[in-house]
């Protein structure tokens, strides 16, 4: 099953951000997930990994929710 963790930067404040991602996360896949971890970190992070290939990084790209869920979607099931 598909594993997905969201590294955020503690000291940034990015707390809310993680949790709005991991709640979209688990409405739209629900039980399709094996887990979805919040993994705290620092210097401004703020990735997504799927089975531990990362599919979103703050640095690089736009934060919308949505794209996230949508990049998630190949992964899970397979």
């Amino acid at each position: 099953m598909t594993t997905v963790e969201i590294e955020y930067c503690v000291p940034c404040g990015m707390l809310d951000r993680a949790l709005d991602v991991e709640e979209a996360i688990l409405r739209q896949f629900g039980e399709e997930v094996e887990r979805v971890a919040l993994v705290t970190g620092d210097h401004g992070i703020f990735v997504v990994r799927v089975d531990g290939e990362q599919i979103f990084d703050k640095e690089t790209d736009r934060f919308d929710i949505d794209e996230i869920v949508r990049r998630l979607r190949p992964h899970v099931g397979r």
